[in-house]
């Protein structure tokens, strides 16, 4: 079986090992890189399943990068900083992080948020196959969903969604007219206990709505939190 593959983009060589030697003792396929340009030339030639990302490269904003995979890749994030602030941790998490490591950091915390991530991923790609299963996409209106392909279009033309504004969706989606809160979408779609407010939430669903010309289907239960309509043919 194919070990799962992990992408770490750190300028701090030490770092780097320490992260590389911590995850290949836990059966995972590493591949290290100082710097951001030869880190986003390795995903098209590595293939990571999960990307471990320094905030602060020489070459480019850890931030730059996290918007870029996301445009391109359904890879999850992990974000490794110096940076403490809760604000960092939210802008970090609105580019598109799936988590968020701050230094000086413990390995064994390390290898479980990888895990967490991966399962919950895993537990996204599953609830996909099954609202879909016996048919290759999902229609409603004028949106088309391929879940095997994570592929979002809109009358005929593909909507560049991030992984968790797929994952969202497809939470939303799966469960109509089901009432979320946004903490429920956090330990849901993020898969971990959040540390701060949840603005992020209220932030992909803005992105969505708009995104998809939504604001009819995801509707927000004020007080609460937010829910898709009930489709009906």
């Amino acid at each position: 079986m194919n070990r799962i593959k992990i992408l770490i983009i750190e300028d701090d060589e030490a770092i780097a090992d320490l992260l590389s030697y911590g995850l290949k003792m836990e059966g995972f396929e590493t591949l290290t890189t100082t710097s951001g340009a030869v880190g986003m030339s390795e995903l098209e030639h590595f293939k990571p399943d999960l990307l471990l990302l320094d905030w602060m490269l020489p070459d480019y904003s850890g931030l730059d990068i996290c918007k870029k995979v996301n445009a391109n890749y359904n890879i999850p994030i992990i974000m490794i900083t110096a940076k403490s602030d809760i604000t960092d941790k939210v802008l970090g998490l609105e580019f598109g992080a799936d988590d968020y490591i701050t230094k000086p950091f413990d390995l064994r915390e390390v290898v479980a948020r990888t895990r967490t991530i991966l399962r919950r991923l895993d537990q996204a790609n599953n609830l996909s196959d099954r609202e879909s299963a016996g048919e290759d996409e999902i229609r409603f209106k004028n949106i088309k969903i391929v879940p095997q392909e994570r592929l979002v279009m809109k009358d005929g033309i593909i909507v560049d969604l991030t992984p968790k504004e797929f994952d969202l969706l497809m939470t939303l989606f799966g469960h109509q007219a089901k009432i979320f809160t946004r903490s429920e979408l956090l330990d849901i779609v993020w898969g971990y206990g959040f540390a701060g407010d949840t603005r992020t939430v209220d932030t992909h669903i803005q992105r969505l709505r708009k995104k998809l010309d939504a604001g009819d289907m995801i509707t927000t239960v004020f007080g609460i939190g937010y829910k898709f309509e009930k489709q009906v043919e």
